[in-house]
């Protein structure tokens, strides 16, 4: 029989790109998202209602919880919170009273407090990786977190197994060269860490995740191999983060997030690059 999953937020930039990936890996997909879209087989569900999440979450292998407000600008704050964190306590209640053993939760760079934070966030290394202070600042970023404490405590409480995929600014060659090429030139382009990653590596990692035989919850930050940016990586290291260790050579473009925890656990090396799409 096939392995099933099931997609929450699947009308969205990456779950649509998740629910893809999984259905090319032959899984059997249940795509759920706020806003129903039949022609890309996506079922109603609001799942911030305790009884919709028990009801539709059930009889799956694996759960990808996508679903979220994805971040804190254009958006009040109690939203962002109790959207977010509704979104993921239902969840995870459905889950355990239906006995499914895998979570996948989509989490964010934010953690680390950047590019959101109001005041400025003290970065201790590059590349940063897993060992890096999280130090979220801005409420999406701290729902993020938050979040991931409570994969953290399911996954003690249930013995079931998680990953958290910690990701930068999603992108396709359309969204990057509307969104990234324009913030290239400005100051906060720091920020972001220069960081980003292809709609489909991402969703890819998230195969690799649920495939994977792990065990608890792990946490792992997923990135592109290179910067969004035109200019080598130490130049704008010195520019932004002069002060900042770097502890291991970082030549060229090279990405200052480090996915070698995600290379180590799942197998994911990302495939695609912004140099490929063309008019960039």
């Amino acid at each position: 029989m096939a392995r099933h999953v099931i997609v929450t937020g699947a009308a969205g930039l990456l779950g649509s790109h998740v629910a893809a990936a999984f259905r090319q890996a032959q899984w059997q997909v249940t795509a759920l998202d706020v806003a129903a879209d039949k022609s890309r087989n996506i079922g109603q569900a609001d799942l911030r209602d305790l009884k919709t999440a028990h009801a539709l979450v059930r009889d799956a292998d694996c759960v990808a919880h996508i679903a979220s407000i994805p971040r804190p600008v254009g958006y009040a704050a109690h939203e962002v919170f109790d959207t977010n964190m509704s979104l993921m306590f239902n969840v995870q209640s459905a889950m355990e009273e239906a006995g499914i053993g895998k979570l996948l939760f989509a989490s964010s760079f934010s953690v680390l407090g950047l590019p959101f934070a109001e005041r400025p966030v003290k970065l201790h290394y590059f590349p940063v990786d897993e060992s890096h202070p999280v130090a979220p600042q801005d409420v999406y970023a701290v729902t993020k977190w938050l979040g991931e404490e409570m994969v953290d405590a399911w996954a003690r409480r249930t013995g079931g197994t998680a990953v958290s995929l910690r990701m930068p600014w999603i992108q396709t060659a359309q969204s990057f060269l509307r969104d990234v090429v324009p913030r290239r030139a400005r100051k906060e382009s720091g920020l972001d860490l220069w960081a980003y990653i292809d709609a489909r590596d991402a969703a890819r990692a998230f195969v690799l995740a649920a495939e994977a035989p792990l065990e608890g919850h792990s946490r792992m930050f997923i990135s592109a191999s290179d910067t969004y940016h035109e200019y080598p990586t130490p130049l704008l290291l010195s520019r932004s983060y002069p002060d900042v260790e770097v502890r291991e050579e970082l030549p060229g473009h090279a990405a200052v997030i480090s996915s070698t925890r995600a290379r180590e656990l799942i197998g994911f090396v990302p495939e695609h690059s912004w140099r490929q799409y063309g008019g960039s």
